[in-house]
């Protein structure tokens, strides 16, 4: 039987400022080459850093030699706090990748992925520092939340969309794209809606095909 790549994984806590947060961080068996923070889903609708995809996409990572952070917004799991409206949880993604920075050197590569409500707060936080090199959104809802932080982040951005995703309708994305062109990768999975069931190991292929250059 083969073993997960997260079955090195330790816990930890990540002291925000105004909260503490459970957090889950797993290194490499072979060289680290970069790390990973990332995102779940919206904390009021069942999101937290076990969900499937946020699971599958670590594992995948980890493989391909990411150390990864995933963790639980405020108020999800043994985390402090409660729901921030979003503002808290660009704090919580802040202090994650600030916990994770601290286990590498002074300018490592480091990344944010984010899955749904995720991948919102993941560019929002990368709008506001430049220390990711690079930003996945994995079904981002185009359909709600502003986006306009789009436009201040500087690190390279890949989209990673279902074809049938219900947040985010094929117009919206197209206008998203065309209003950044030449700066957002889209990655397609072909009959996927916005929850990928089944489909978790397409979106984690997706994922590090689409860092592969991170290093």
């Amino acid at each position: 039987m083969m073993t997960s790549p997260l079955a090195r994984e330790r816990s930890l806590t990540i002291n925000t400022g105004r909260r503490e947060l459970e957090a889950r961080l797993a290194a490499p068996a072979i060289k680290t080459r970069a790390g990973a923070v990332l995102c779940h889903p919206h904390p009021e609708y069942g999101g937290s850093m076990d969900n499937a995809v946020v699971v599958t996409v670590a594992s995948a990572l980890v493989a391909r030699g990411f150390a990864t952070l995933r963790f639980n917004f405020g108020g999800v799991g043994r985390s402090g706090g409660g729901f921030g409206g979003g503002l808290a949880e660009i704090d919580d993604a802040r202090a994650a990748l600030g916990a994770l920075a601290g286990t590498f050197h002074p300018g490592d590569p480091l990344v944010l992925v984010g899955y749904s409500f995720g991948a919102w707060v993941a560019l929002r936080a990368a709008a506001e520092t430049s220390a990711p090199r690079h930003v996945v959104a994995i079904g981002p809802p185009l359909d709600f939340l502003d986006w306009s932080s789009l436009d201040a982040v500087s690190a390279p951005i890949t989209f990673v969309a279902g074809e049938r995703d219900q947040f985010c309708a094929a117009a919206r994305l197209t206008r998203v794209l065309a209003a950044h062109a030449g700066r957002i990768d889209l990655r397609r999975i072909a009959g996927a809606d916005h929850f990928f069931v089944g489909r978790e190991d397409e979106v984690a292929e997706a994922v590090t095909d689409a860092l592969r250059s991170v290093a």
